[in-house]
């Protein structure tokens, strides 16, 4: 399988005045939380809420921004989230794609909603 993308919306929920952000985000189901370059959480204003030390996929580590919060909207889906600041392109890991009950369609390198719950999405709570 290929490199999997989704156009999603980026917004500050903390600044309903400021422009959503649509962009073209990096699916990773093994990466884990949502990621974000620094123009990024300039242009959204987010707060950072501390310093977090994170390993790349190269096995370094780093010292970064973590910032929130993040509403994130793909679709008639949304979920709201923290962001590490690092990199130049948006990446969406597996917690946002779970919060919003999102799939990944191999054969056509896409991401969908959960066609199990597309009218809205479901979870497991126990």
């Amino acid at each position: 399988m290929g490199l999997v993308h989704a156009d999603i919306c980026l917004s500050n929920p903390k600044a309903p005045e400021l422009e959503k952000m649509r962009v073209d985000a990096l699916v990773d189901t093994e990466a884990v939380t949502l990621c974000v370059p620094e123009h990024v959480a300039v242009q959204l204003k987010l707060e950072e809420i501390e310093q977090r030390e994170v390993t790349t996929a190269d096995g370094k580590l780093h010292v970064v921004s973590y910032v929130g919060p993040v509403q994130v909207n793909f679709h008639k889906r949304t979920c709201f989230t923290g962001a590490f600041v690092l990199g130049d392109a948006v990446l969406m890991g597996a917690v946002p794609m779970e919060d919003m009950d999102l799939v990944i369609e191999p054969a056509r390198q896409r991401v969908t909603v959960n066609p199990q719950s597309p009218n809205i999405p479901s979870a497991i709570v126990k």
